[in-house]
């Protein structure tokens, strides 16, 4: 269905007015952002799933063409997504509220995922016996192995093409054919956001233009890193000359060493504490997350925080729906995923987010209807051709060996 066949939305309803926006981040906690602390190859020995080689979805023809073509329109959607990630307004979701008086779809929107592994660990039992684990799409991140597990042991539903209309008509290309999920068989994004640098101009007044920033001896007991395994690793291979993505152990070990040098300029390692510590003053330049920047500067007051994409570019992460097997409602699911990328859809879930929108076109929508230049002209949530170009895909994991490795090579920067 189109956005010209959809009833429309009370403009009233448009802002969130009667709730202040609260960062999707800014309800991680330290054993799930950090994979790195929490050992998802541990994790998974434990509960009897490493080395799994079944693909339970495709062993069964599950997502197929013949399996979608035989599977039933039903008019109940449950959808599992972070806390405070969509358009809220006097207590109700606008974009919900369209898509089921538009389809008769009744959604159960709930909020249950606070960092990736915890929530894997949860529904891995489920998942690995093929039953339904109460939800017909979850939202998970790239930068964070669970994506990557759901994948390789065919818990993820390959998507039905044909009804991904929207999509492909209107996705940003940062989106689009992903490293982490090639051609989009299984995920479409829900948001995206960088791993950059914030830094207060009250105490930094100098331009900052590369991530050797967070390595000058100036800024010493003033200088925040995240204590996040892949953030942290990823940041320091940039920092060296060397793309994450492409990177070997033995870049790996170089990194660690650039970092380790830094260590006695580093006033703490965070999670999402970070914010808090940039809004007290207890630190002028860190890595952080775009986002939260970005909603810290321009609606809590915080105006001397800006947030920068360095010359060697930071790291671009996406949290992405997908289907896991045994669901119930794999239609109403598809449908639902590809309504949110529907231009005038995104522009209301967008103005509330604030973090990089996945459909471009939403921009004049946010600027001319919904009245909100911050927003719509801000280079973090629609980036240029430049920021795009430095937009930096994580390392993909092979397997639990090569994640303890990493691990093993940062964590102890952090930790130790």
């Amino acid at each position: 269905m189109t956005d010209q066949q959809r009833p429309g939305i009370d403009p009233a309803l448009w802002r969130g007015l009667t709730q202040s926006r609260t960062s999707r981040r800014g309800f991680l906690r330290a054993a799930g952002v950090g994979a790195g602390a929490l050992s998802l190859s541990s994790i998974l020995a434990a509960c009897g799933t490493a080395g799994v080689s079944t693909s339970s979805a495709a062993a069964n023809g599950v997502g197929s063409a013949e399996w979608w073509s035989q599977q039933p329109e039903t008019k109940t959607l449950n959808y599992a997504n972070w806390p405070y990630y969509i358009d809220t307004a006097h207590g109700k979701h606008p974009s919900i509220e369209q898509f089921q008086q538009s389809t008769g779809i009744t959604v159960d929107y709930t909020e249950p995922i606070n960092d990736n592994t915890s929530f894997f660990t949860k529904i891995r039992p489920d998942l690995q016996a093929g039953n339904y684990i109460g939800y017909d799409v979850i939202v998970l991140t790239n930068s964070d192995p669970p994506l990557s597990e759901m994948i390789g042991f065919g818990w993820a539903v390959p998507l039905d093409q044909s009804r991904m209309t929207n999509f492909y008509k209107y996705a940003s290309p940062l989106v689009k054919d992903p490293a982490w999920d090639p051609g989009n068989i299984h995920t479409m994004a829900w948001q995206s956001g960088y791993t950059c640098i914030g830094y207060n101009t009250k105490y930094v007044t100098e331009d900052i233009t590369s991530i050797q920033s967070l390595f000058d001896p100036k800024y010493k007991g003033k200088i925040g890193m995240m204590g996040i395994s892949t953030e942290l690793g990823s940041a320091g291979l940039l920092a060296i000359g060397v793309d994450p993505a492409a990177s070997t152990p033995d870049d790996w070990a170089n990194a660690a060493d650039k970092l380790t040098q830094q260590k006695p300029l580093v006033r703490s390692y965070y999670d999402q504490d970070y914010i808090k510590a940039l809004k007290n003053e207890d630190i002028w330049i860190s890595m952080v997350w775009s986002g939260d920047v970005f909603q810290a500067a321009n609606y809590q007051g915080y105006d001397t925080l800006k947030a920068v994409i360095p010359e060697e570019g930071s790291m671009f992460w996406t949290d992405n729906q997908l289907i896991p097997v045994g669901v119930e409602n794999p239609v109403a699911a598809m449908e639902f995923m590809d309504y949110v990328y529907e231009p005038p859809v995104q522009a209301l879930i967008e103005d509330y987010n604030a973090y990089v929108c996945p459909v471009p076109a939403a921009r004049s929508i946010i600027a001319n209807q919904l009245k909100d230049p911050t927003v719509a002209n801000s280079p973090t949530v629609f980036p240029d051709a430049q920021m795009v170009s430095r937009s930096k895909p994580y390392y993909q994991f092979k397997n639990s060996q090569d994640l303890d490795q990493w691990n093993s090579t940062f964590q102890p920067i952090y930790t130790g």
